[in-house]
């Protein structure tokens, strides 16, 4: 149950850490942020959801920003890359600053882009916590991932390389090589996946594991592809349709059981598509 373990682990660290989070903050400072999400607060003001360089994830206060004359709230979009001067309150950070570095415009042009980005906020924004230290790692996945997207790469493409990045990053690799139950190395054969297990196992032990899902062996194939490759060696990759959904079924199950609960950016990328392929048909 290596996963299940995990994920307690996980939960249980983030409880106890970081129980006051104004020691050792300056009254008044810089970072460079990408804006996850935003919601109203309070009369006109919007609570920002940020994913920074220098602190990890904070929430942020942008102080009259449903104004129409705000020159704040144009800055402060989801997706948008920023550099914020923040001061301390008792509760949320205020913004008193905020400059634009990319606004990523294609994903605003686009329903579909505009799908695929909030995709990738909102897997950063549930697998973080507030005011963690800074993982300079995960803000770089996270800007790379935006401008792979903005300058039109493959969306399916990127969105699995991210995956596999992101839970390399937190610490919750799948293991694809081996059999997550007893250890045996994978062959080339059907074998199946368990999201508890942490990984593929093989048939005999899949087989007596209720959670287990078949994976064949295509599958199976390019989610080592992705796991195991630099982005310009993923991009080599070519699966058919059919393939594509499988993997991205499997990797959608091992995320969900991670997280315990859906995401909604895939249903509203799955409506998208019905809604173009519906007018499509319609000519």
């Amino acid at each position: 149950m290596h996963n299940a373990y995990c994920v307690k682990k996980f939960s249980t660290q983030h409880e106890t850490r970081n129980t006051n989070p104004m020691l050792n903050t300056p009254r008044s400072f810089r970072v460079e942020a990408v804006v996850l999400r935003h919601r109203d607060w309070g009369e006109a003001d919007r609570l920002v959801t940020l994913y920074t360089r220098q602190r990890g994830k904070i929430r942020a206060v942008a102080k009259g920003a449903r104004k129409i004359r705000s020159r704040k709230a144009g800055h402060l979009e989801p997706f948008i890359q920023v550099t914020l001067q923040l001061a301390r309150a008792r509760g949320p950070f205020i913004i008193t600053q905020a400059e634009t570095i990319n606004a990523y415009l294609p994903l605003r042009e686009d329903l579909a882009l505009t799908g695929y980005a909030s995709y990738v906020a909102e897997l950063l924004d549930r697998f973080s916590y507030d005011e963690e230290e800074s993982n300079i790692s995960l803000f770089n996945l996270l800007t790379d991932s935006l401008t792979r997207l903005a300058r039109g790469d493959k969306p399916w493409l990127a969105m699995r390389y991210y995956e596999m990045r992101l839970l390399d990053h937190l610490g919750f690799r799948p293991r694809l090589f081996e059999c997550a139950n007893c250890a045996a190395e994978i062959k080339a054969e059907d074998q199946f996946f368990s999201a508890a297990q942490g990984g593929v196992l093989c048939p005999s032990c899949g087989a007596s594991l209720p959670d287990a899902r078949p994976v064949d062996v295509k599958t199976l194939k390019y989610l080592r592809h992705f796991q195991r490759s630099s982005y310009a060696d993923a991009q080599r990759a070519h699966p058919d349709p059919v393939i594509q959904n499988k993997v991205e079924n499997l990797m959608q199950y091992y995320l969900t059981y991670l997280l315990e609960r859906g995401l909604n950016s895939p249903r509203f990328l799955k409506e998208v598509s019905r809604t173009k392929t519906e007018k499509t048909e319609r000519g």
